[in-house]
């Protein structure tokens, strides 16, 4: 289907944290949520005919820090982690097959019986024939976040931005935590540096500085919000940008 409107950027890396699609008590997947996100997905790519690619996190199943916290070494912490996205990237390709969008999942840690390995140039065959690529295994290499694999990844296949969906209700950066703070208010815009020196935890700092190196911008929203993901690519303000 020809797109009927020209989007904010015709290439663009979701990045999603496992979190975002567990139950309420934080762990497992939501089936909900995995059909809610399919359907939005599937809507922007038909309308807008935008190229994604969505990196996912592991958090919902297990987390590295937490692992090397307890005294586990944190390069084995990490790799269970890898695993954990996978198991994500599978569970939201189901969910997108179902709505009847094409979907490729691609790992830095190779799994062949259950998804490719990453390669750039297939990678990005996989988006020029419309369809969505999953990308899991964060960079491949344990001591690196998977906000630092999908700066990397947008970087490697050109993307124009970084959409990272927030899933705990707050819709943007804020001056402080909206929930704990009453007071604090939603910035609109920031730049790379400012996000760096005024503290703000929106991606690791490695992450964060590479996007301000290689000119990417990220938009920060509420991805459980319906219409989102729509609004940011038709070009409305939401959430806060960065660039």
């Amino acid at each position: 289907m020809a797109p009927r409107t020209q989007p904010r950027w015709n290439r663009v890396v979701l990045k999603l944290s496992g979190e975002a699609l567990a139950e309420k008590t934080g762990f497992g997947l939501d089936n909900d949520v995995l059909e809610q996100l399919a359907n939005e997905l599937k809507g922007v790519r038909d309308e807008f005919g935008v190229d994604i690619a969505v990196v996912v996190g592991g958090g919902n199943f297990w987390r590295g820090a937490k692992g090397s916290g307890r005294g586990m070494d944190q390069a084995q912490a990490d790799y269970m982690g890898m695993i954990a996205t996978v198991m994500n990237g599978l569970a939201l390709q189901d969910a997108l097959e179902r709505v009847g969008q094409y979907s490729r999942v691609m790992t830095a840690v190779e799994m062949p019986k259950v998804a490719e390995p990453y390669i750039r140039r297939r990678c990005e065959r996989h988006l020029e024939k419309g369809r969505i690529v999953i990308l899991a295994g964060g960079t491949g290499n344990p001591f690196f976040t998977t906000d630092t694999a999908a700066a990397l990844r947008a970087a490697e296949i050109d993307a124009k931005a970084i959409l990272k969906g927030t899933h705990s209700g707050v819709d943007g950066i804020y001056t402080a935590d909206p929930k704990l703070d009453k007071t604090a208010t939603r910035y609109k815009h920031l730049t790379h540096l400012e996000v760096i020196n005024k503290g703000l935890r929106v991606m690791d700092s490695t992450a964060i500085t590479f996007c301000m190196d290689n000119k990417l911008p990220i938009v920060v929203f509420n991805l459980l919000q319906k219409g989102n993901l729509r609004a940011i690519l038709q070009g409305d303000e939401i959430g806060t940008l960065v660039a």
